[in-house]
């Protein structure tokens, strides 16, 4: 692929003073920094819960006319209106247009399924209903049958429903992808998921956003630590 299909995101405006928006991190980091850039095919963000990378991702992608629960351009339902109105003050730097794009919300996959076998053919993925597949099967045969590439794919926390094998067909499948001109963003903890080569790591925390190598994330440097002595792991935890 020549070129991504979002080039960074930046913020066109502050939101009002009495937002709870003004005080987070992520905003802070963005009226300081400018534009956030995207320059890979791939791009993951990292972080600790609440730092704000899920909230970007939200945001990227309803500021992209996708559905804020999941889904692609044409999903319009909503169950409960919890995003945050971060997009109303982000800007998308755009480059060329997808011909596919798809949000993948790992905490309203149901809905998105539910919504899928009301109102639209099953035939695109994969012929039978993701709820008569178990979380994981939904979640693989979504990005198998679904993602047809020359897309735009921005997944939150994908591996929640899939074992280390499935992450690793889905390591695949992001390969098969990318060959095919597509572009992801993806918030994840898996640090078998970020270990994709050449990808972005963008590690959030409370002071902004900041470029990681892989093996100095904190997702890694605490599950090696682990995976080395466990037994020590659990006697420092519990004692």
């Amino acid at each position: 692929m020549d070129r991504n299909y979002i080039l960074g995101v930046k913020l066109k405006g502050l939101p009002e003073p009495d937002s709870y928006l003004r005080g987070m991190p992520l905003v802070k980091f963005l009226s300081r920094v400018g534009q956030l850039d995207f320059d890979m095919p791939v791009t993951f963000l990292v972080g600790e819960n609440g730092t704000g990378k899920s909230t970007l991702l939200e945001a990227t992608a309803v500021a992209c006319g996708l559905n804020a629960e999941g889904g692609s351009r044409d999903f319009r339902f909503s169950t409960r209106d919890s995003h945050s109105e971060l997009y109303k003050y982000l800007t998308v730097v755009r480059s060329v247009t997808p011909d596919d794009s798809f949000f993948l919300r790992a905490e309203s996959f149901y809905n998105a399924a539910s919504y899928l076998d009301e109102n639209s053919t099953l035939r695109r993925y994969g012929g039978v209903s993701l709820h008569e597949q178990s979380h994981g099967e939904a979640f693989m045969s979504l990005v198998t049958n679904r993602f047809s590439g020359r897309g735009l794919y921005l997944l939150d926390e994908p591996e929640a429903a899939l074992s280390p094998q499935r992450i690793m067909s889905l390591i695949c499948r992001i390969d098969e992808l990318v060959r095919l001109d597509s572009q992801f963003i993806i918030a994840t903890h898996s640090p078998i998921l970020m270990a994709y080569p050449n990808a972005r790591i963008l590690q959030f925390t409370e002071s902004g956003i900041e470029p990681a190598e892989y093996r100095q994330t904190e997702h890694y440097k605490l599950t090696k630590q682990f995976i080395d002595a466990p037994e020590q792991m659990m006697k420092y935890l519990l004692e």
